[in-house]
């Protein structure tokens, strides 16, 4: 129901876009989020756009440097990375929340079949 794309490799400095396309999702005043998981370590937050106000909360790593858009009327929703580090190596995921992203930055269980497959992204120093 998510599917992510825009993954790759980039070296540092770099920059990249993911996109999370959600098809047949019916989940009542949700918001989107994206998720990474580094080798290793637990799922953290990246960002989550409010569905309450369409503003976008971001995790402390990735303020300044990732901007998170949306285009409801493609049910998309995008994550520009920039200036990208060795530390955002990782898996990133995109799903759903509540419609405050309450959970945020902790990965959101309120709609647990709700997560899209993942993609890799990988930076290199």
């Amino acid at each position: 129901q998510f599917v992510e794309s825009g993954g790759g490799q980039v070296q540092a400095g770099g920059s990249l876009r993911l996109t999370c396309k959600a098809s047949g999702v019916t989940l009542p005043n949700h918001s989107l989020g994206w998720y990474r998981q580094a080798p290793g370590l637990g799922r953290e937050g990246i960002s989550c756009m409010r569905s309450s106000d369409g503003e976008p909360r971001y995790g402390t790593s990735v303020q300044g440097r990732f901007i998170m858009t949306k285009d409801a009327a493609k049910d998309t929703v995008y994550l520009q990375m920039n200036n990208l580090k060795a530390d955002d190596t990782g898996v990133y995921y995109c799903a759903a929340d509540d419609y405050s992203c309450t959970a945020f930055p902790a990965p959101p269980s309120l709609f647990p079949g709700y997560w899209g497959q993942g993609i890799q992204v990988t930076v290199s120093s």
